[in-house]
């Protein structure tokens, strides 16, 4: 899909909301913006969601690595 779009006097432009649609933009999303051989490239930016671990989430995550090691120690991977 192609379509012009006009940039303002403080060169600002507006994405069509079909454009927006069509590429999955939601409001008050960044796009990146980069140059190419052809011109300027507008990507939509991906946002992958960010777990805070607390001490005790920690603890889990120790736990379960020194039980990893455990039964690795009693495994004979030589068989």
């Amino acid at each position: 899909m192609k379509t012009l779009i006009p940039i303002s006097s403080r060169g600002v432009i507006t994405i069509p909301a079909k454009l927006r649609k069509r590429v999955g933009m939601q409001p008050n999303e960044n796009v990146i913006a980069e140059t190419t051989p052809e011109g300027i490239l507008l990507r939509p930016t991906v946002t992958l969601p960010v777990e805070m671990y607390t001490k005790e989430r920690i603890q889990e995550f120790d736990q379960l690595e020194d039980d990893l090691a455990k039964r690795m120690a009693s495994t004979d991977l030589t068989e």
